[in-house]
C-alpha cells in the first residue's frame, strides 16, 4: 500500500468517523474500549490476562481490530477540529495511521477465515466409538460378571462382557463384544491383562445408593452427574424422557465423543447384586437383604463402559514415560479437560486415580479421564456455582482442588468460577507424569489455599522447556494469569509440531503459522488416524487441536510461548 493511498484512506476513514457522529469525549471512548478488550464471545470462553506478557507480546492478546480502535480512540481524545494547522497535521497523521493498519487488519481477516475453514473440516470428523454399536444390554442379566477391578467411594467396578454380543464369522476365539478395529486386539497382546481384555473387554460401574431411594427415577436424578459422559442409546427410551434434574440443576446435554474422555455405553438401573467380594470389600453398602447390617438400598445405578488395562497412577507407579511420551500424556489431558469446558462441563475431581490407560498401537500411552461424580454441568455452560452457603459442594479431592476453589468463603451474591479450576489440576499432576510427587499431596507440605508460586519444586530435565512453562502457568494462583486448557493445549502443539513456524516470528504477522496450519491440515487429512497398524494418539491429538482452531487462543499461546523463550535466553545470559 503506497503513503498517498494510505493517506487518502485514512483521510477517508476519518471523514466517515465524523459524518456518523461518533466523536465521542475521551473518557466515554476509553470506557467503551477497555468493555471490548474484556468482552468474550461464546460463554465457555474465558478472559486471558492482559498484564501477564511484556507489551511487545500483546499483540497476540488483542485483535488488529482492537489495535485500529486504540488508534481511532487516541485521535479522538485530541478532538481533532477546528481550522489550526497543528490539528489539521495530527489528524492526518491519525488517518496515515489507520490506512498502515489496515492491510495488518486484511491479514488478520484472512488468517482467522483459514482457522475457520480448518475447524469446519476438521469438525465434521467424528471420533468413532471403540466398541461395536449394539442394541441390547439394558438389563444386569445380559452381562456375565468377572472379577472386581477396583472400589473408591462411591461405586465399585467389576469386569463384564455381554451375553447377546455376536461371535466372529471366524471360529477364532474372540471376545463377546468385538472390538470395532484391530488394533485394540494388538494393544492387548502386549499388556499384561491382555486374556482378561479379550475374555472381559467391558467394565460394569455399581454406584452405592444410600439416600436415592429404590425408583428407577428417583436414581437416575440423584446420581445425573454420573450420566453426563453417557453415548446415544444408552438410556431406553422411556428413560431418556426423564429430566435429569440433579443437585446442579438440570442436565442441558451428554458430552459428545473424545478420545480422552470415558463414553458410557449403557446406564440402568437394577437390583443390587451379591457380586464377588462384596461381603468382605463392601459390606455396608449392601442392602438388608443380602447383608442385615447393609445400610444400602435394593436398586442403584449401573453403568457399562470399555474396559481399560489400568489407572495413571498405577502405570506411573510402575513404568516410566519417555520424554515425549509425557509431554502428549499431558497435552491429552489438556485436550479432555478443554472438550469438557467447551461443553460446560467441571471435573472437579481430577487425580491420577480417575485418569484410565491404555496404549495405542505405537505404543504410547493413551489416557481417558473418568469418574464424573462430582462434576459441575450447566445449561448456561459458564462453570459458575453460587457459593451461597457451607452445604454447597465444591467438588471432590481437596487436595487438587484450584486456589480460587479452596479459598471461596460462602456469602451472598458470591459465585466460584470453575473454569480453569481443571487445568490447574492438570498441571499439578504433571508433576507425577515426569516422575516427581505430586506438590499437593501429603508429604511434600504445599496446599492448593496457601501455596506461594516461588514454593512450587522444580521439575526434572526430562520435562522439556515449553512444557516447564506451561505447568508453571498452569499452576498460577491467580486464575486471569492462568491460560485455559484449549490455550495450554495450544503451547504445547506449537512446541512438538510447529516449532519451526515459531521461529524468527515477529509480533505482528501470523502468515507464517497460518501457512503452518494449512500444511499439517493436508498431512493429517492424508494420514488420517492410523498409523501402520491402528489409530494413535498423535493423530488423534492433531486432530482434535485443528478442530478446535480459534485465531486468538492461537495467539495468546505463541505469545505465551514467546515470552518464556525469551525469559530462558535472559536466564542463560545472566548466569
Amino acid at each position: 500500500m503506497s503513503v498517498k493511498h494510505a493517506i487518502s484512506r485514512g483521510l477517508e476513514l476519518g471523514r466517515s468517523v465524523f459524518q456518523l457522529g461518533l466523536l465521542k469525549s475521551g473518557g466515554r471512548v476509553a470506557a467503551k474500549l477497555r468493555a471490548d478488550r474484556f468482552r468474550v464471545g461464546p460463554s465457555v470462553r474465558t478472559v486471558q490476562p492482559q498484564t501477564f506478557l511484556p507489551s511487545r507480546y500483546r499483540y497476540y492478546r488483542t485483535s488488529l481490530n482492537g489495535l485500529a480502535a486504540q488508534l481511532q480512540s487516541a485521535g479522538f481524545r485530541r478532538r481533532f477540529g477546528g481550522g489550526s494547522p497543528r490539528n489539521r497535521a495530527v489528524f492526518l497523521a491519525f488517518g496515515l495511521g489507520v490506512g498502515l493498519i489496515e492491510q495488518q487488519l486484511e491479514d488478520d481477516r484472512k488468517s482467522a477465515a483459514t482457522c475457520e475453514e480448518i475447524q469446519a473440516v476438521f469438525r465434521k470428523k467424528r471420533f468413532q466409538s471403540p466398541l461395536k454399536p449394539f442394541t441390547s444390554g439394558y438389563k444386569l442379566e445380559d452381562y456375565l460378571i468377572g472379577n472386581p477391578i477396583g472400589k473408591g467411594s462411591n461405586a465399585a467396578v467389576y469386569e463384564a462382557a455381554a451375553r447377546f454380543a455376536p461371535q466372529k464369522e471366524s471360529n477364532s476365539e474372540c471376545s463377546p463384544v468385538q472390538l470395532r478395529e484391530e488394533e485394540e486386539e494388538r494393544e492387548t497382546a502386549r499388556s499384561l491383562t491382555c486374556c482378561s481384555l479379550r475374555n472381559f473387554p467391558m467394565a460394569i460401574k455399581m454406584m452405592w445408593n444410600f439416600g436415592a431411594g429404590s425408583s428407577s427415577e428417583a436414581i437416575l436424578k440423584s446420581m445425573s452427574q454420573e450420566l453426563v459422559p453417557v453415548g446415544p442409546l444408552a438410556l431406553k427410551q422411556e428413560k431418556e424422557a426423564i429430566t435429569l434434574d440433579g443437585h446442579f440443576g438440570v442436565l442441558p446435554k451428554r458430552l459428545s465423543a473424545h478420545p480422552n474422555v470415558i463414553r458410557v455405553y449403557r446406564a440402568f438401573t437394577a437390583d443390587v447384586p451379591l457380586l464377588p467380594g462384596a461381603q468382605e470389600e463392601y459390606p455396608d453398602v449392601l442392602p438388608a437383604r443380602l447383608n442385615p447390617a447393609g445400610l444400602g438400598n435394593n436398586r442403584t445405578l449401573f453403568l457399562v463402559m470399555k474396559k481399560y488395562p489400568g489407572t495413571l497412577r498405577q502405570y506411573l507407579e510402575m513404568s516410566e514415560p519417555s520424554r515425549r511420551q509425557g509431554s502428549l500424556m499431558v497435552l491429552q489431558l489438556l485436550e479432555g479437560v478443554d472438550h469438557l469446558c467447551r461443553q460446560g462441563v467441571a471435573h472437579r475431581d481430577l487425580k491420577s486415580d480417575n485418569v484410565l490407560l491404555e496404549f495405542d498401537s505405537d505404543g504410547c500411552p493413551r489416557l481417558v479421564i473418568t469418574d464424573f461424580g462430582c462434576c459441575l454441568a450447566q445449561s448456561d455452560s459458564t462453570l459458575r456455582l453460587p457459593f451461597n452457603s457451607m452445604w454447597v459442594n465444591r467438588g471432590g479431592n481437596a487436595s487438587l482442588m484450584a486456589p480460587e476453589v479452596a479459598t471461596a468463603v460462602p456469602g451472598c451474591g458470591v459465585v466460584i468460577d470453575y473454569s480453569k479450576a481443571d487445568a490447574w489440576a492438570v498441571g499439578a499432576i504433571s508433576y507425577e507424569i515426569f516422575g516427581e510427587r505430586n506438590p499437593f499431596y501429603r508429604g511434600v507440605g504445599l496446599e492448593s489455599r496457601s501455596y506461594q508460586e516461588k514454593q512450587l519444586p522444580l521439575l526434572p530435565s526430562s520435562a522439556p522447556a515449553d512444557v516447564q512453562l506451561v505447568i508453571r502457568l498452569l499452576l498460577r494462583r491467580n486464575p486471569s494469569k492462568r491460560p485455559s486448557a484449549r490455550v495450554a493445549a495450544n503451547m504445547l502443539h506449537l512446541s512438538l509440531w510447529g516449532r519451526k513456524a515459531l521461529s524468527n516470528q515477529d509480533s505482528v504477522g501470523m502468515k507464517k503459522l497460518a501457512d503452518w496450519l494449512l500444511c499439517q491440515s493436508a498431512v493429517v487429512l492424508l494420514k488420517g488416524c492410523s498409523g501402520p497398524r491402528g489409530n494413535t494418539v498423535e493423530a488423534e491429538l492433531q486432530r482434535s487441536f485443528l478442530s478446535n482452531l480459534d485465531l486468538e487462543d492461537l495467539r495468546t499461546a505463541v505469545g505465551f510461548l514467546l515470552y518464556g523463550r525469551e525469559q530462558r535466553q535472559a536466564c542463560v545470559l545472566s548466569a
